[in-house]
């Protein structure tokens, strides 16, 4: 039988909706979850770590890859009321709990989409992901390389990805991607990995 993951795109586990309380120092949020979708019942750990580490968000598009019910999408929405949020997952399910909790906080800059569906031509100010590591460790790569094409000059992704499914191992190939990768903070197995293109200048004595 064909093993069902958060990932697929339509989740074949009956629907169990639970709700999960987010509770940051600066905003509460109940959000509903269902299963066939990460972290059903639940804020996930990994997620709330990236929520309380991230810097203030830039002005602008703002991209949350893999969204799942939107606690990431929401927050970012909630702190940067001025930005559109999209909030793109390939999981039919996930997408939809993530449109419901969005209209229930009463958040009307949240786009929740395929990613087919998100403009060829728009570049986003900042991408923010929890990323689906269980795909492996190729597909992984390609979805973010894929996505931080489309970041605007100087734009950072910020990630969280668990220490024993390889984040450090993940933070050396995005550094060998011509990228700055900064570790903005380290607990409970996770990391939260600052990401940025580098700035190579051509003028060498230039100041």
């Amino acid at each position: 039988m064909k093993q069902d993951h958060y990932f697929s795109a339509e989740p074949s586990a009956r629907s169990r909706p639970l709700t999960a309380h987010l509770v940051l120092p600066d905003l509460t949020l109940d959000l509903v979850t269902d299963s066939g979708v990460f972290a059903h019942g639940r804020i996930d750990r990994g997620t709330e770590l990236l929520l309380r580490t991230m810097p203030p968000a830039p002005p602008g598009d703002l991209l949350d890859l893999g969204c799942g019910y939107g606690a990431i999408a929401l927050t970012l929405a909630t702190r940067a009321p001025a930005s559109t949020v999209w909030a793109i997952d390939v999981n039919r399910r996930a997408r939809e709990l993530c449109r419901r909790n969005a209209d229930a906080a009463g958040l009307a800059n949240v786009i929740a989409a395929e990613p087919g569906e998100v403009p060829a031509d728009l570049r986003f100010a900042a991408i923010y992901s929890n990323p689906p590591i269980r795909l492996g460790k190729e597909p992984v790569r390609q979805l973010l390389s894929r996505w931080m094409q489309r970041l605007l000059p100087g734009g950072h992704t910020l990630l969280v990805v668990q220490r024993y499914l390889g984040s450090d191992s993940l933070a050396a190939w995005l550094a060998g991607q011509n990228l700055a990768v900064a570790r903005l903070r380290s607990r409970g197995g996770y990391r939260v990995l600052d990401v940025q293109a580098t700035q190579v200048s051509p003028h060498h004595g230039h100041p």
